[in-house]
């Protein structure tokens, strides 16, 4: 009669299985790694995204709205940057100029002719403007403009 065969898996066997588990362990742990950065911003709830205001001095002066007299809405929201410098400089601009521009800040954008020509930067201004005139801190200027521009 032919006996049958034990195969019982060797000492290399054994080894690949437990490097797989650790494998396996690895990638489940970069992906909860991932996962949970991704849900929870640094900083823990702070706006970490947002500049610190610079000084008055180091701060890049404003267009003059006379520029922009033949655009109203413009002419009238760099008037409003120009009375806000210190607000703007401290909010993240949601176009993403930072990324693609080098700007630094909100205000950046209106140290040129760069915010006549995007409405994300315009509103971001008018939502400084408003708030701060009626008694907003800068935090809660930044928390309105991540709720509004979803951050």
């Amino acid at each position: 009669m032919a006996e049958k065969l034990r195969t019982t898996p060797g000492p290399l066997a054994a080894a690949r299985r437990r490097q797989r588990r650790a494998w396996l362990v690895a990638a489940v742990s970069v992906a909860a790694f991932v996962t949970v950065s991704m849900a929870v911003p640094l900083g823990f709830g702070r706006h970490t995204h947002h500049p610190a205001p610079r000084t008055a001095t180091a701060q890049p002066q404003v267009v003059p709205s006379t520029r922009f007299s033949q655009w109203p809405r413009v002419a009238q929201t760099y008037q409003l940057a120009a009375a806000t410098p210190m607000i703007l400089d401290g909010l993240y601009c949601y176009c993403r100029c930072s990324e693609h521009s080098g700007h630094y800040s909100l205000l950046d954008c209106f140290a040129s002719d760069h915010a006549a020509r995007c409405d994300v930067c315009m509103s971001e201004a008018v939502i400084g403007y408003q708030m701060s005139r009626n008694g907003a801190s800068l935090d809660a200027i930044r928390a309105e403009v991540d709720r509004t521009y979803g951050s």
